[in-house]
């Protein structure tokens, strides 16, 4: 039987953005779902998972109080936070850097396990070879500021970074000690066999991000759907034997509590057979 935990990311209940003040203002730029939150974990957990991932926004327009008593009155578990930066440009990295220990700070003090972060910039004149090195240097440190608060530290590749698909992914973990987070849909998107992938790195993959993709138009989907079956993802975790928290997450969706009750339904189905 799998060993495996399910949470579900609040960020589908609403739209997707991050902070105009970080426009100047680079330390106080964040990600966050502009969305109830209360509704999101209601759902979350009235779909059957048992665990919450949240942009640091989202995680720090709450106190440590009111985000501890959220949880407990929906029998949520925090699994995750999500961080990002361009983690390529020098002056600015402290800044980066100052943002991301004030989410794992929060994240740790509410018993998540995992702290996750996207990025690496691509600039306007073309990603250059050092770009991958600063790229990994910095994700040291994040993994550097995640051990010092009992967190697992994971990097994230991700569309319109620098780290797409398959030779990206391999090039920056041979760069950096930081745990890989595959995210399914973005990996497919970008040209890359996900199984494949978490089989190629499993020994990197604690945690891990499940979401359907439709290649035309594009647009992430429920597990139940799309253009990139789930279900030989699900198997390479079986072979490679994972354990731990899968989070399914959905970027948008006409009504979020339905995409998450759609991809929990297919994941029992799946999981048991």
């Amino acid at each position: 039987m799998v060993q495996w935990k399910l949470a579900y990311h609040a960020n589908c209940w609403g739209g997707l953005g991050g902070d105009a003040v970080g426009v100047t203002s680079i330390t106080q730029l964040r990600y966050r779902t502009f969305g109830d939150m209360d509704r999101a974990f209601a759902d979350i957990a009235a779909a059957g998972y048992a665990g919450v991932e949240l942009f640091d926004g989202n995680l720090l327009d709450h106190s440590a109080a009111a985000m501890r008593k959220l949880l407990a009155d929906s029998g949520l578990d925090l699994v995750a936070t999500y961080a990002g930066g361009n983690f390529i440009f020098d002056d600015i990295l402290p800044e980066e850097l100052a943002r991301v220990t004030r989410a794992a700070e929060r994240a740790a003090e509410l018993g998540a396990p995992h702290l996750v972060v996207g990025g690496g910039a691509k600039r306007f004149d073309g990603t250059r070879e050092p770009d991958f090195h600063k790229l990994g240097a910095a994700l040291d440190r994040v993994k550097d500021i995640a051990d010092g608060m009992g967190l697992r530290a994971h990097y994230h590749p991700h569309l319109s970074t620098i780290v797409e698909g398959p030779a990206e992914v391999a090039k920056i973990f041979d760069l950096t000690a930081i745990d890989f987070c595959p995210d399914t849909a973005h990996l497919a998107a970008a040209g890359g066999d996900p199984a494949q992938l978490v089989r190629d790195h499993a020994k990197r993959i604690t945690y891990v991000h499940l979401k359907g993709f439709q290649r035309d138009p594009f647009a992430f989907t429920p597990l139940d759907r799309g253009d990139v079956p789930t279900g030989p993802i699900l198997q390479a975790l079986k072979d490679v034997g994972f354990a731990g928290w899968v989070c399914t997450e959905l970027d948008a969706w006409p009504d979020p509590a339905e995409g998450a009750r759609l991809s929990m339904d297919y994941l029992n189905r799946a999981i048991a057979g």
